[in-house]
């Protein structure tokens, strides 16, 4: 009986995820297909927009100096065994601009905005807010979803593209400070071996996940039950898929990207 238990558990934990999957694609496709019909929100759109691209700044900025610094001497230590200093720029220009770029600015995000979209909508459907949307005739998806799911497609690449520029700082500045290198030289080697598709490929995972942590958050706090709790754990869901769903699209995005 155990196993056919645990295959039990198994099949049950496999619907439910499908179960999962497909309503929170409905969730998306609703939402995303608002933005061809009015009304607009376009304050709303705003407010969205620089929660994530301005006050996200100093915490995405912040991770990505020192990823960027760490890397510079990680890559030192290990290289200098082989007398491969020279290709530490680019390591971390290309491992800034394709990965740790848009993943790190992606989970610290969903940790400050994927939570705070489910807590205020998770609040409002427990209030009876969002109800009372429906009654002044407001859709609650044109109003509290579809504003935040443009605004994290919008504003995340350009919250990436800075936090690429300040990892490649933190690499030059330990480069030029501790580790001895010529700025000029360090930033010729960054500049010859960059390529636009490393850009390109970073700001649009940074694309696609800044709409998966709106798409989680505000899918969680609107699915939300059961008070302040429910408040809670929506809030964690929210964080944990969409931190999990980041790293698993990377991969994916990277496989269509640089696979040959």
């Amino acid at each position: 009986m155990a196993p056919l238990g645990l295959v039990a558990a198994l099949g049950r934990s496999t619907l439910n995820l499908c179960q999962r999957t497909g309503a929170v694609t409905l969730f998306a496709l609703t939402a995303l297909s608002h933005l061809l019909r009015p009304p607009f929100h376009p304050r709303l759109f705003l407010r969205a927009f620089l929660e994530i691209a301005w006050f996200s700044l100093p915490v995405v900025g912040l991770t990505a100096v020192f990823t960027g610094m760490v890397l510079a001497l990680q890559s030192f230590s290990g290289f200098s065994r082989f007398g491969a200093e020279g290709a530490i720029a680019n390591v971390v220009v290309l491992s800034i601009t394709r990965e740790l770029g848009p993943v790190l600015a992606g989970l610290m995000v969903s940790g400050r905005i994927g939570a705070a979209f489910a807590a205020e909508i998770g609040t409002m459907r427990v209030t009876d807010q969002i109800d009372a949307l429906t009654t002044l005739s407001t859709n609650p998806m044109k109003y509290l979803v579809t504003p935040r799911l443009l605004a994290g497609l919008l504003a995340m690449p350009l919250l990436v593209l800075v936090a690429d520029i300040l990892g490649v700082m933190g690499g030059y500045l330990i480069g030029t400070l501790k580790l001895g290198f010529s700025g000029p030289a360090y930033l010729k080697a960054t500049l010859d071996f960059l390529q636009w598709m490393d850009v390109v490929s970073g700001l649009a995972k940074a694309a696609v996940f800044g709409f998966v942590v709106a798409l989680m958050g505000t899918w969680c706090g609107y699915n939300s039950r059961g008070g302040a709790q429910g408040v809670g754990a929506a809030t964690t869901t929210a964080v944990v898929s969409s931190s999990i769903l980041i790293l698993a699209l990377d991969y994916v995005l990277t496989e269509a990207f640089f696979a040959r």
